[in-house]
């Protein structure tokens, strides 16, 4: 499931995450490498500059998905020679980070700064807090009184890994989901066939599950399927007229592609006769599911909606 989740959100990021077009990320390597690439507006003198197309750096994705810098920090870079002192800046700068993407409602608490850090840097960290490790002004004491706990190299990778995705997924979910808005389509109810089917309630405290926002797609996803159904299908000779279906999740509802089948022939109807009314409407084996997944794939390449979703 995490590499799932993991392969889902590097690839919305490398296609959407960027102002200039498409740029592929790892996770955690190129993110650790590019959130160093950072100005720190605080006035530095004899430092060095490590020079990286401006477009391409961690906080310039960021600056594209939020609209404004995070205060304090700037998009180019400017760091210490001294190891240590280094160190300090990017504990500081991740510090930032997670305090603003918090301040904005995401849920980061089990993300420590430190996670964010190159292992090189990491170590570095480890021997200050452990004492091991002197030289700095700033490194005569500890970077806070809380416990500390000291990972091993794999252990470290794993939980880099895993704190990289998180801060991701909170961005994605207080930056790019708020932007839903449920003025974009009229009352659910206001289709008769809908006024039998149990509502789904936009309201914030409805569900313990999903945000608001994510239950207006739910919303949006039950409208478009009765609104088209039988439209898409009313000549099918795999099935016939798929049956209603209330719409509540976003993995077992939409196994079978006619909910999202459905999506798309909203806006693009031509594709109903060249690919989704060849669509088995009530799927029974792994290959009638795969067959439809088939089509679905198809369809967004006809459309040049080329977002690498496998099959």
């Amino acid at each position: 499931f995490f590499q799932k989740t993991l392969a889902a959100v590097k690839s919305w990021f490398t296609l959407f995450g960027w102002p200039n077009g498409q740029n592929p990320i790892s996770i955690p390597h190129s993110l650790r490498c590019d959130a160093c690439i950072v100005q720190l507006t605080v006035a530095q003198e004899k430092n060095f500059k490590r020079k990286v197309d401006k477009d391409k750096g961690f906080y310039e994705m960021l600056l594209h998905l939020n609209g404004q810098p995070i205060p304090g920090i700037a998009a180019s870079q400017s760091l210490s020679p001294d190891p240590v002192e280094r160190m300090f800046q990017l504990h500081w700068q991740h510090s930032e980070l997670l305090s603003f993407l918090k301040s904005q409602g995401a849920y980061l608490s089990h993300v420590m700064p430190e996670f964010l850090l190159t292992p090189e840097d990491y170590e570095i960290w480890t021997e200050v807090n452990t004492g091991l490790r002197v030289g700095s002004m700033r490194s005569s004491g500890k970077l806070s009184s809380r416990h500390i706990f000291v990972l091993e190299n794999r252990a470290f990778e794993t939980m880099s890994k895993r704190a990289w995705t998180d801060v991701l997924l909170q961005m994605y979910k207080v930056f790019v989901l708020p932007r839903i808005s449920s003025r974009i389509f009229p009352d659910p109810l206001s289709l008769e066939s809908l006024q039998n089917m149990p509502g789904i309630k936009s309201e914030p405290l409805c569900s313990n599950i999903y945000s608001r926002y994510e239950r207006a797609i739910l919303i949006w996803l039950n409208k478009n399927y009765e609104k088209n159904r039988q439209i898409v299908w009313k000549d099918s000779q795999r099935g016939g007229i798929p049956p209603m279906r209330w719409i509540v999740n976003f993995d077992q509802d939409l196994l079978d592609g006619l909910v999202l089948a459905a999506q798309m022939a909203s806006y693009c109807p031509y594709l109903i006769p060249t690919h989704f009314i060849k669509m088995y409407t009530n799927p029974r084996t792994y290959e009638q599911f795969l067959h439809n997944s088939l089509i679905i794939v198809k369809a967004l390449h006809a459309i040049n909606l080329d977002i690498d979703i496998k099959v």
